[in-house]
């Protein structure tokens, strides 16, 4: 049996070390709480790769004096707390007294600090938490701390950390939320001799959230400011119009620290309950002010997460003041219109508007076979239908005329989509004649050169042949597939084999088909330019997360950049994603990544392209033309192997006969 005995001192400082210090970003984010609390209105940070080889700290604080500096690296040594009565009302972001003892137990530390009242200043040096070098120096006021070669005595603890890149970036994270929690502190982060961030420290809390974010992210806040049963709440809100596919640029600060709170983030989102869509998540920025005993700090050695003696107050002050915001401060937007009149002919504003556009079919538009949609009874002016196979030029009759709806027997369609109407007789001047526009699709949109010189009085629906007719004209035929219709905008109805009845998600359905070919095309994917890049505005580990997942995201067909500050430039997308979804598909993916915690880059991309599919299909409630339904419903019998979507929901479900009909009581 193993005796018990007590652990050697450095062993025992190695361990508490690791509570503590497990990467440059920890180091920096004790050294610059200490300096808050010394009373510092101005912070420089610098490191070099990473912060392993090279950080330092400067501060303008009140120093320490010469003969408390070798305390202030002794195991719980602190000037927070005096005593038990003071752990219940912590004011400070430091209190335990374990970061410089942390430290330097794994690290070379090196400090020149001077109080206001010492004329000479102190130079300080420990190495392994052993005292190197104690002696006068020439210094301003303030406290320099410089931190080399960190965890250069605990090999194993170095193997696990990142890259430099994604250690700098952790860096820079905290210090955006050092920044974003005292607006009135100026931070400068240098990282190789390149500035990153330097706040004004004017005081005020925009100024400090437009140089973490930068301005599209900063213009699109509303201001906060609340306070309900002794609980203060300020700072900003997104607008619901901005709001994010994740949680990650909500940010509470508690009494001036950076916390993680469950109680206020459901809050913000119940208070933006009803004004964003399921899915979608509020960004923030809120500082809560209240009483230093109704919270309790002292929960983890990070100090990230805090309890409460009461949640009922947060909650309530947070809800009330986000939605007392949200009343306020966003305001619809206003559409203007030009006031500009211009008259037109009424027969050639028919002829020239061009129709809405319609949705691509998946597969080749077959032609459509003509039909007259006009007829006259006095000499025939044929003018020629646009080429709909091209899908190059459309025609709209607009709402502008006074219309009834044609007769039930003759509906009349172009294109599949628009329906003939009845103009009443006050729309036109002149006498009664008509004019027959006949549809041909080998000539393009234009009147002959005998051009009608009277006005038509009227124009009446007339079709010769019977609405069956039209519309099996109208509709490709398939001997394989009878489209039936399309049930609540979602469902595609076929009918098949003469005893089924298929129905089929088209939305799940051509999101399979799209991530199967994402698939198939993978080694060949690549992004199609935009015409205007898109910014996207990430928090620091999400930005990265991407960076260093660049050649992941060329791979789904996105071709990023590096803007700098937390901003990634997309440039080039796939083909199948429309530019307004571009910047949510690659915030979404950027939450996937940070939030995934293992390195499986083929889970990432498969992940990648269920992302990319599941934006780029159909979606239900889109209008779908029967020559896309069909396509569909093709592609989905060609391959029988797809019957799920991405995420496991099934594609189409059959119907026999047989089964319907004893619905009906006839077998």
């Amino acid at each position: 049996m193993a005796k018990i005995h007590v652990l050697d001192k450095q062993i025992a400082e190695l361990i508490a070390a690791g509570e503590v210090v497990d990467r440059p970003a920890s180091v920096v984010k004790e050294l610059v709480e200490n300096s808050i609390d010394a009373g510092a209105s101005a912070i420089t940070v610098e490191i070099q790769r990473g912060g392993v080889t090279f950080l330092r700290v400067t501060d303008n604080g009140s120093g320490i004096v010469r003969e408390e500096v070798p305390v202030a690296f002794l195991r719980h040594a602190t000037s927070k707390i005096n005593n038990q009565d003071d752990l219940n009302q912590i004011g400070t972001l430091g209190f335990r007294g374990e970061a410089l003892a942390s430290i330097a137990a794994v690290s070379e530390v090196e400090i020149f600090t001077r109080t206001q009242e010492e004329l000479a200043g102190t130079h300080y040096m420990i190495s392994g938490g052993e005292e190197q070098l104690l002696e006068e120096a020439g210094c301003a006021q303030g406290t320099t701390f410089v931190v080399r070669n960190l965890f250069y005595n605990t090999p194993a603890r170095m193997k696990f950390l990142k890259t430099d890149a994604t250690e700098s970036r952790a860096v820079a994270a905290v210090l955006d939320n050092i920044a974003l929690s005292h607006p009135e502190v100026s931070v400068r982060f240098i990282r190789d001799g390149k500035e990153e961030l330097h706040t004004p420290g004017d005081g005020k809390l925009k100024s400090a959230v437009y140089s973490v974010f930068g301005k599209e992210f900063t213009s699109g806040l509303i201001s906060v400011n609340y306070q309900l049963n002794g609980v203060k709440v300020y700072g900003f809100i997104s607008k619901p119009a901005i709001a994010r596919p994740n949680r990650s640029m909500q940010q509470f600060f508690i009494n001036g620290r950076c916390v993680k709170s469950r109680t206020a983030m459901v809050a913000l989102e119940q208070a933006f309950k009803g004004a964003l869509m399921v899915g979608k998540f509020p960004a923030c920025i809120l500082h809560l002010e209240l009483s230093f005993q109704a919270v309790d700090v002292n929960v983890h050695p990070s100090k990230l997460e805090v309890r409460f003696l009461n949640e009922r107050p947060i909650f309530d002050a947070i809800y009330h003041g986000v939605k007392t915001a949200l009343n306020q401060g966003d305001t619809p937007s206003i559409l203007t219109f030009s006031s500009e009149k211009k008259k037109m002919n009424p027969v050639k504003k028919v002829l020239e508007t061009p129709m809405e556009q319609t949705r691509l079919p998946l597969s080749k538009q077959e032609p459509i076979v003509s039909q007259p949609i006009l007829t006259s009874n006095t000499s025939k002016k044929p003018i020629s239908q646009p080429d709909f196979a091209s899908n190059k030029e459309r025609i709209r009759l607009p709402s502008v005329y006074s219309h009834d709806s044609c007769h039930a027997n003759s509906p009349t369609m172009l294109h599949n989509s628009v329906k003939c109407n009845s103009f009443t007789k006050k729309d036109f001047d002149g006498p009664k004649d008509f004019i027959e526009i006949s549809c041909n699709t080998n000539e393009k949109l234009g009147l002959t050169e005998n051009k009608p010189e009277k006005i038509l009085e009227t124009i009446d629906c007339a079709v010769e042949t019977e609405p069956s007719e039209v519309l099996a004209q109208a509709q490709p035929q398939s001997d394989e597939i009878h489209l039936l219709g399309e049930a609540f905008g979602t469902y595609i109805l076929v009918e098949q084999n003469q005893d089924e009845l298929l129905f089929i998600d088209k939305h799940a359905a051509h999101e399979r088909m799209l991530y199967e070919q994402l698939k198939e095309e993978r080694q060949d994917s690549s992004a199609q330019l935009l015409l205007e890049p898109v910014t996207v505005t990430l928090n620091k580990q999400e930005y990265a997360c991407v960076l260093d997942a660049l050649e992941l995201f060329a791979q789904a067909g996105f071709d990023l950049e590096d803007f700098g500050g937390g901003t990634i430039l997309v440039r080039g997308a796939p083909l199948f994603l429309e530019k307004g979804d571009v910047a949510e598909a690659v915030m979404e993916m950027a939450g996937y990544l940070h939030s995934a915690k293992t390195d499986l880059t083929t889970e990432h991309l498969d992940w990648l392209y269920h992302n990319i599919a599941c934006r780029a299909a159909m979606k239900a409630g889109d209008v779908s033309n029967p020559q896309e339904l069909i396509a569909l419903a093709r592609r989905l019998r060609e391959h029988p192997e797809i019957r799920y979507c991405p995420h496991g929901r099934p594609v189409s479900i059959v119907m026999k006969r047989q089964d319907l009909e004893k619905q009906f009581g006839r077998i």
